[in-house]
């Protein structure tokens, strides 16, 4: 279970991981050391998973997202074939829905004829997938991996 601190800490590392330190330990008024081992521990434990750079998509012309459900033979072979749709380095995200497609895969390409590409040559090619539909982004509000830390929630 984590404490007040900890999760202050997480929420502060979830809107700036580069944060440093000593500017954690102010904020939590605590010494920079015992914040470092806190941060430590939570890496151990599994809370804090890693730490990733975001870029910014236009500068790698990747600006086009779409979302591609998927249906599936059969959802036997469900965790392979999530890992297979996940080994495509376009694929952004794979997620196993219930509902009439078996996933939900997010895919950032540089435009439309790349997206029809990987559809075509790599998610289609996955012996269990039968179908696809596809959704293009239009318009991006907000994109974030950052969710709202309660302390009910631990």
């Amino acid at each position: 279970m984590l404490d007040a601190i900890s999760l202050k800490i997480l929420e502060i590392l979830q809107k700036k991981a580069r944060t440093p330190n000593i500017d954690v330990a102010r904020q939590v008024k605590m010494a920079p050391s015992a914040v470092l081992e806190r941060i430590r521990k939570m890496e151990r434990q599994g809370i804090i998973k890693g730490y990733e750079v975001r870029l910014n998509p236009e500068q790698f012309n990747r600006c086009q997202i779409a979302f591609v459900r998927v249906l599936t033979r059969s959802v036997g072979d469900q965790p392979l074939t999530g890992e297979r749709l996940a080994a495509i380095p376009e694929v952004m995200e794979v997620h196993f829905v219930d509902g009439e497609d078996c996933y939900l895969v997010k895919i950032r390409v540089a435009d439309t004829a790349e997206l029809a590409t990987v559809i075509r040559e790599k998610i289609a090619n996955i012996d269990e997938v039968v179908a696809t539909k596809t959704s293009t982004v239009l318009n991006t509000y907000k994109e974030t991996t950052r969710f709202p830390i309660h302390s009910s929630a631990t």
